[in-house]
């Protein structure tokens, strides 16, 4: 039976809470991989912990966007790390999306698309005048044309994005609860987003926050239904 596939997002730099949550999820049900971001990469021992943790998915959302000379050198620098996921922001534009793909070796190299804490309106106040619609459909064929290996977007765009770009989607806002959606804006269940076409899901603080091994099972159940 083919597992669901979710990235339990470590939004910490503490390193206890981390191993509690490693711990906490081993799950024969689900095929789990973890999400560490700018703030635990960055941190004064994130990189040590995660160059040492053997045998997980690992998920590095540095969300890339420079020029691609720094975003070259910086698919570099982490590959010691052998990480199996590294986020960049297409709107670095296709050269520099050609170029890191080049070097990410074995590392699949992940096209983000648009924020899910922002809506259309966010998007007017920085200048774009498109919809959101349109501006990740855009970006899943520059993606596409870069040959990245996969893509995030939200739930609510993955059908249209499966249009143009045949990899993995990975689909953050996730809320088990519709309830509770804190900075995210453009939310689903997972349930919803895996029916829209999800591959992964990445979920955090609805796993992370209270009791963990309860919260999985909530997933599971929910995932049931």
């Amino acid at each position: 039976m083919k597992k669901n596939k979710i990235f339990i997002a470590c939004d910490t730099v503490n390193i206890p809470k981390i191993k509690k949550i490693l711990k906490k999820t081993e799950n024969s049900k689900l095929k789990i991989g973890y999400k560490f971001g700018l703030e635990f990469l960055n941190s004064k021992n994130g990189r040590k912990y995660l160059s040492k943790l053997k045998n997980k998915i690992i998920f590095a959302d540095l969300k890339l966007n420079d020029i691609p000379n720094t975003c070259v050198s910086t698919v570099k620098a982490i590959q010691d790390l052998k990480v199996d996921y590294l986020t960049i922001h297409i709107s670095s534009g296709l050269q520099a999306l050609k170029a890191a793909k080049k070097v990410a070796k074995k590392t699949k190299l992940i096209g983000v698309t648009i924020l899910t804490s922002l809506d259309d309106k966010a998007l007017r106040e920085i200048g774009f005048n498109m919809s959101i619609k349109k501006l990740v459909l855009h970006q899943a064929r520059l993606a596409s044309k870069a040959k990245l290996d996969a893509i995030v977007c939200s739930a609510k765009e993955v059908r249209l994005v499966k249009k143009v770009f045949k990899k993995e989607i990975i689909t953050p806002g996730i809320r088990i609860y519709k309830k509770g959606n804190n900075d995210q804006k453009r939310t689903l269940t997972p349930k919803q987003a895996y029916d829209n076409g999800s591959d992964w899901l990445v979920i955090g603080r609805p796993i992370t926050k209270g009791n963990i091994k309860k919260n999985i099972q909530t997933l599971i159940d929910h995932l049931n239904q």
